[in-house]
């Protein structure tokens, strides 16, 4: 546990050096230069998603429970996408002594579960950052979401060898 943590947590830091700050140091400087916008605020959310999606594949691991296997359910497509888009939810939820009766296995380790994230993200920052009608600056914020939340994504699953 502690060498794959080691490993995820020194290849965040790497791409986050080489990739995610030089791109986020440009996109603010054109988003203020070019487009006459402030980045400041969607490029800190971007990377405090960056760091929560390098981890999200792993974090469904919590639900596991050593309980009756016997009362214990597998989860349904739906319910195993809902879980992956809302695990901040149900974190809160489980330290809130509420136990679950779930198998969960890490079924996140893919592109279909990556997909439905960025897609879960694009959406996201839609409602966050968007409104009608779209501006060019207000597209650039609304897709630095997915953009920053793939690349944590990416990372986690090279890390674990998927790619």
């Amino acid at each position: 546990m502690r060498e794959e943590t080691s490993e995820h947590v020194r290849m965040l830091i790497e791409v986050f050096e080489f990739v995610v700050l030089p791109v986020s140091i440009i996109y603010i400087l054109a988003e203020v230069f070019l487009l006459k916008e402030n980045a400041f605020d969607s490029t800190l959310w971007g990377i405090l998603v960056f760091f929560y999606s390098n981890f999200l594949p792993d974090l469904t691991c919590i639900f596991r429970r050593d309980i009756d296997k016997e009362k214990t359910k597998d989860l349904s497509g739906y319910k195993k996408y809902a879980l992956l888009l809302f695990t901040p939810l149900f974190i809160c939820i489980l330290f809130s002594n509420v136990q679950f009766v779930w198998k969960t296995a890490e079924d996140f380790h893919n592109f279909k579960s990556l997909t439905i994230y960025g897609g879960f993200l694009t959406l996201l920052g839609f409602l966050v950052f968007g409104g009608f009608p779209v501006s060019v600056g207000q597209m650039t914020e609304m897709l630095a979401f997915p953009v920053y939340g793939i690349i944590g994504y990416l990372t986690h699953l090279k890390v674990d060898k998927i790619l």
